[in-house]
């Protein structure tokens, strides 16, 4: 158990979604949001910001923007869920675009389909204006130390 994971525990306890965020340097870097629904369900967001676009000609936001984002979601999900201040490690995160992202909001949600004693499958879908038509969808695979 580290200092860190106790820190995030804290924030996590707290509902302090910003300070969550600004405690992992890459998500903050990113821009990404997280909050919980009205059903209490997490709920993860990347606001549009120029420098997201990737492609210019169409324009598309970055293919590894939207890779980043969805590996930070599941780990983010994954930690809030836990009861355990191990860290959590990624060891397989496979991505599949399924449409270009427009230059507006990403949102993300996640749904931890395994965890067991040495290891969590996390899946992620990304979308952004309709849920149904699907911009990414994820599978991430994480090892649990205790």
């Amino acid at each position: 158990m580290s200092d860190f994971m106790e820190k995030l525990a804290t924030l996590r306890d707290a509902k302090d979604f910003t300070a969550l965020i600004d405690a992992i340097p890459y998500a903050r870097l990113m821009g990404v949001e997280m909050r919980e629904d009205e059903a209490g369900e997490l709920l993860f967001q990347l606001p549009f910001v120029e420098r997201n676009v990737g492609n210019t000609v169409l324009p598309a936001l970055h293919g590894g923007l939207i890779g980043g984002f969805l590996e930070n979601a599941a780990l983010l999900h994954l930690i809030w869920h836990r009861e355990s201040l191990a860290a959590p490690k990624i060891v397989d995160f496979s991505l599949d675009y399924l449409r270009s992202g427009r230059p507006q909001t990403l949102f993300a949600r996640c749904e931890i389909t395994k965890q067991g004693k040495r290891v969590a499958h996390v899946l992620i879908e990304a979308w952004q204006e309709d849920r149904r038509k699907p911009v990414a969808v994820a599978r991430a695979h994480f090892l649990l130390t205790q």
